[in-house]
């Protein structure tokens, strides 16, 4: 692999494309707005979504889509919402006859659709006539620390076996390990799904409950995850890996998660609205809503999502929605 393309200059397709170059990859990130790339290729720095960490030399920033069509290798880290006309605009500029590689690095569900990110790759590769190869990553992984050269690791999942062994071959570094998985379904599900609960996180923190009270929304939390998994077909080990428990619990702990931020901002009194409005969104706050909608269509029992949605959309105070969970009819343990 000679070239990466990456589409999506937020901190994590920063962060990926620092670590592409890093690697001695010729890379090619790509930014909606022409300001913010005439200010990284004279900065060398990603001010906006990742200001501590400077931009190699092999890393080209550009506002062309094309520039990023001729690279081996494109790496999808646009939010959800935009994630299909993102993937529409380049598989127009693909040169046909020529398959597209794509991994999505999008921890999201697409609202209006209830699609997961392979999903929408594939309906647009069908209307573009593009023959299109697809994997997503996905795992524990805070754009800062992976920015930084920290220590990460991460979970690449395809139906082709042989795509998803090689680009952990060619990706992979002294910083970033990265595992193989066929389950596509239960990697993005699991994604997705964890954002919900990392605001679920933030709002327990921000009410001030202790240790006992995380603890337990986290291990709930990874039933409701594996229930909604297991029935779209993932595979009930995969939330017990990096794409499930590592991932949940790096954004229901950590001081970096924009979805527990989120959670405590919903805990101190701030509006949907409020939250929304911020430089970069919680994945979560949308993605409730799609999550939720999955599960009632399966009837998955998510009860965690639920309330929610409800904190999030229909102003429902946090300490009822705490009091409500904790007097659900109660069950065995074991049951998923």
């Amino acid at each position: 692999m000679r070239s990466v393309g990456i589409l999506g200059a937020g901190s994590f397709g920063t962060a990926l494309a620092v670590h592409a170059a890093r690697s001695e990859r010729e890379v090619v990130l790509w930014a909606r707005r022409p300001e913010l790339v005439e200010e990284m290729a004279q900065d060398r720095v990603n001010r906006d979504y990742l200001p501590e960490v400077e931009l190699p030399a092999r890393l080209r920033p550009t506002a062309e889509l094309a520039a990023v069509a001729a690279c081996e290798v494109v790496l999808v880290a646009v939010p959800s919402h935009g994630f299909r006309e993102t993937v529409r605009a380049f598989l127009a500029l693909q040169p046909a006859g020529r398959p597209a590689i794509l991994v999505s690095a999008t921890k999201g569900i697409e609202v209006e659709t209830q699609a997961r990110m392979s999903e929408v790759v594939f309906e647009e590769g069908m209307a573009a006539d593009r023959e299109v190869h697809y994997a997503v990553l996905s795992g524990p992984s805070f754009a800062a620390e992976l920015g930084r050269g920290m220590a990460t690791a991460a979970v690449l999942a395809s139906s082709e076996p042989g795509l998803a062994g090689w680009i952990q071959e060619e990706l992979a570094s002294a910083s970033l390990r990265l595992y193989t998985s066929a389950d596509v379904v239960g990697v993005e599900l699991g994604g997705a799904s964890k954002n919900v609960i990392a605001i679920a996180a933030g709002v327990v923190s921000g009410l001030g409950l202790g240790y006992n009270t995380q603890a337990a929304l986290v291990t709930r939390g990874l039933h409701e995850i594996t229930r909604l998994g297991v029935a779209y077909g993932g595979q009930q080990r995969t939330f017990a890996g990096l794409a499930g428990l590592g991932d949940l619990v790096l954004t229901c702990t950590g001081g970096l998660s924009r979805n527990r931020q989120a959670g405590m901002d919903l805990a101190a009194g701030k509006t949907q609205a409020e939250i929304t409005g911020a430089h970069t969104v919680a994945e979560g706050i949308l993605n409730s809503l799609a999550v939720a909608r999955l599960a009632r269509k399966r009837s998955v029992e998510m009860p965690i999502t639920e309330q929610m949605v409800e904190i999030i959309y229909q102003d429902k105070p946090p300490r009822q929605a705490l009091a409500e969970l904790m007097g659900r009819e109660l069950k065995p343990e074991a049951e998923l």
